[in-house]
């Protein structure tokens, strides 16, 4: 298994799998449309921005992603830093370390970019997706807090 940087024609990935998986990380009880309109503008803002697409892939067929933002700057510190803003892994090829390899390779992009931070956020349901951030070392720094009205 290898991770590389994306090419234009990974998008096409990118979309697929982010749709097939977006209730995973969905809140709010949203409706499947608007999940995928949040997808689609997601993916166009990170298309807007100084970026890097990491596919991991096996035997040439890919089974992740993660899109890397790096010009984003924390919007209270204002410090620069990476910023995790989608990652995903094909449903059959969870547990095989596919989310571990695209952060490691999400951290050292960020270090190469000479970047000191990399942050995330990350569904408090998604118990899986929360285990695998804490086993890399990341750490809560603030919370959102929702309530239904």
């Amino acid at each position: 298994m290898i991770v590389r940087e994306g090419a234009r024609e990974d998008w096409r990935f990118v979309s697929e799998l982010g749709r097939r998986t977006l209730r995973s990380s969905a809140t709010r009880n949203a409706s499947d449309e608007a999940l995928e309109t949040g997808l689609t503008r997601l993916i166009d803002f990170a298309l807007s921005q100084s970026h890097v697409l990491l596919v991991a892939e096996e035997a040439e067929r890919p089974l992740g992603f993660l899109v890397l933002l790096d010009a984003l700057p924390d919007e209270v510190s204002l410090e620069p830093q990476a910023f995790i803003a989608y990652m995903a892994v094909e449903p059959e090829a969870t547990r095989r370390g596919v989310g571990t390899m695209l952060i490691e390779a999400a951290e050292d992009e960020a270090r190469r970019r000479g970047l000191p931070y990399i942050s995330l956020m990350v569904t408090q349901s998604n118990l899986p997706a929360m285990r695998l951030y804490e086993r890399a070392g990341y750490e809560t720094e603030r919370r959102l807090l929702c309530k239904r009205l």
